[in-house]
């Protein structure tokens, strides 16, 4: 998935002397951040050099940093070189707005000077999702695009409170009664990567791990300046109308607000994030030892950590049918048939997680009435044997 130029371009031939020369199919890409772009070229060189053949020995892209060449394929493992014969394309996957720069490609043959550079090389311009807000007294409407200029148009996705809708355009109308509710949108194909955009208190749900982009929904004459905050404290993030939120964790649940300031005032507003994930961290606990005296109470908890909220099952000595649905298993007689291994599972719809086992031993009291009237009948049988003498 790439966003690529507004004008199909054609090849650009980067001719040296001699016959070396590198071959951009662009000079000019636009990709939406969290995409894959390739970048693809050929180069050719002499087939003789003073009567010999010259072999390359190397060949890479770089961008310049400080003016410094960054050799790429050392640079991250989202770049990634597709050489075979003369291609020299390179992919680049998990685009990020960073990434935006002139690569070039350069090869070397064991030939004196004989290097090559295709300069000027290509201009990758990474970009985000941005919503237009347009708003009048009954409605408002949303507009999800991206700054690239292209022929064929993405199509985009739009979720209401997490919910897909049908409509898989760029603009969508919501009623004023509707203000509530958190929208957000997507490229088809990258849906895994959304911008949100905040009504009044609105909330947005994610899953942990991925990416959502938060998009400060303002708009302000004069220009204002923009600032991002998270929790009652206010902790600083950073400047500008979107927020970028990447490989989120359940840390990065909460309150986060966006404030615009001009010299005509400051206004903000806020959204709640709220991160969901599997059951981590099952353990099981009980009220008492693992030994307990038969007759005596006993409780197993299921502890674990979820979001949503986990449901927990109880099971015994390998039995695959559960013994309970409950978070606790309590056992307000314990007799010696309950002693066993137990475990339990908990579950949410985004996994499951089982915890390690824990054995109850229950110890049978000695009946003292048993071994007394015993006694006794042995008492008697035994005086009763010497008045027979």
């Amino acid at each position: 998935g790439q966003i690529s130029g507004s004008e199909p371009v054609p090849l650009v031939l980067i001719l040296g002397q001699n016959g070396w020369s590198v071959t951009y199919t662009s000079t000019q890409i636009c990709a939406l951040k969290g995409s894959t772009v390739d970048m693809r070229c050929s180069y050719s060189y002499p087939s003789t050099v003073h009567n010999i053949t010259p072999t390359v020995q190397d060949r890479f892209w770089f961008v310049k940093n400080n003016e410094k060449p960054v050799h790429l394929k050392s640079h991250s493992h989202r770049f990634e070189y597709r050489f075979h014969e003369n291609d020299c394309t390179l992919r680049i996957t998990g685009l990020r707005e960073r990434d935006s720069a002139e690569y070039k490609f350069r090869f070397k043959t064991n030939q004196d000077g004989g290097s090559f550079t295709g300069s000027p090389g290509v201009t990758l311009t990474v970009t985000d999702l941005q919503v237009k807000v347009r708003r009048s007294s009954t409605q408002t409407e949303l507009q999800c695009h991206t700054s690239c200029h292209v022929t064929d148009p993405p199509s985009y996705v739009w979720y209401n409170k997490g919910q897909k809708l049908k409509e898989e355009t760029s603009s969508l109308r919501v009623s004023v009664r509707d203000d509530d509710s958190s929208y957000s949108c997507a490229v088809k194909g990258h849906e895994d990567h959304r911008l949100y955009y905040m009504l009044v208190s609105p909330s947005a749900e994610t899953v942990e791990g991925s990416s959502i982009t938060l998009n400060c929904g303002f708009t302000a004459n004069p220009a204002a300046n923009y600032t991002w905050y998270k929790g009652n404290s206010q902790r600083y993030l950073s400047e500008g109308t979107v927020l970028g939120l990447e490989s989120i964790q359940p840390s990065d649940s909460g309150e986060y607000y966006c404030t615009a300031e001009n010299e005509l005032g400051r206004t903000s507003e806020s959204i709640f994030i709220n991160v969901k994930y599997p059951p981590k961290l099952v353990s099981v606990s009980a009220s008492s030892s693992n030994e307990i005296k038969e007759g005596r109470s006993v409780t197993l908890t299921c502890n674990s950590d979820a979001n949503p909220a986990a449901e927990h099952f109880w099971y015994k000595d390998g039995d695959p049918n559960p013994l309970s649905n409950e978070r606790q298993l309590s056992f307000s007689s314990v007799q010696s048939s309950d002693s066993g291994e137990y475990f339990c599972a908990a579950e949410n719809n985004l996994g499951r997680r089982t915890s390690e086992s824990i054995v109850i031993v229950v110890i049978c009291e000695i009946n003292k009435f048993f071994f007394f009237s015993f006694s006794l009948e042995k008492f008697y049988k035994f005086t009763n044997y010497f008045q027979y003498f």
